[in-house]
């Protein structure tokens, strides 16, 4: 069973329910994406699959990728990931189709994307120092400070929080709840935020570690007559 399939972020919004309860949402565009290779144990050590991104718009490939898909019998994609298969249910093959249908409402979900890059930041932003006075003739206002001794150990020791680059890493964002399964136009509406920004490409996967989804429990009382 294919346990993930990729999509696109496409924004944020909010999401009301009957009760006027409101919760923030993300829209994801997950899928439609189709088998392109099937990845076994006794062939390569695991079981995976690799999915490829339908989309509108054709891709030009070389010779080697034009044999992969042609293989697979299915059209070249661009956008390509590994996803593991769990044990259990019926085995993928090549050309089969996964949509959004693979989860259901209430769910919780593994959304796996890249951080918007900020480019070169200071240790103010990038790792939230509190800085110095502000004042005239403070000379120290965004500077990092000591960054280690100089007799002992002579060396700036590893991990150090200094400035450099910020953002544009591989961010994992666990347990997110399924608020919405939109089958029909391929939507999906999770609670609350996903890495990257607009039209960026996650992965979307069941949830490894899942926490339990709190039922409110409504308890009828009895009165007895004193």
């Amino acid at each position: 069973m294919v346990t993930g399939l990729i999509g696109r972020k496409v924004g944020m919004t909010q999401l009301f329910t009957a009760d006027g309860t409101v919760f923030p949402a993300t829209v994801l565009k997950a899928g439609p994406c189709v088998v392109a290779q099937v990845k076994t144990v006794d062939g390569d050590g695991y079981e995976a699959v690799q999915l490829g991104l339908v989309e509108a718009k054709p891709t030009k490939e070389n010779k080697a990728s034009t044999g992969h898909f042609k293989k697979a019998g299915v059209p070249p994609t661009r956008v390509r990931r590994e996803v593991r298969v769990r044990a259990g249910g019926d085995s993928p093959k090549a050309g089969d189709q996964v949509n959004v249908s693979l989860f259901a409402d209430g769910e919780r979900v593994d959304v796996i994307g890249t951080s918007r890059g900020k480019g070169f930041q200071g240790v103010v932003k990038r790792h939230h120092f509190a800085g110095g006075r502000m004042s005239h003739g403070s000379m120290f206002h965004r500077a990092p400070g000591s960054i280690g001794a100089s007799s002992f150990p002579s060396r700036v020791v590893k991990g150090m929080r200094m400035g450099g680059h910020m953002g544009d890493t591989r961010i994992t964002t666990r347990n997110l709840k399924v608020l919405r399964v939109d089958a029909e136009n391929n939507l999906l509406l999770v609670e609350g935020s996903v890495p990257g920004g607009p039209n960026s490409i996650v992965v979307i996967r069941k949830a490894i570690a899942a926490k339990p989804i709190r039922v409110a429990q409504v308890e009828t009382k009895k009165k007895g007559k004193k």
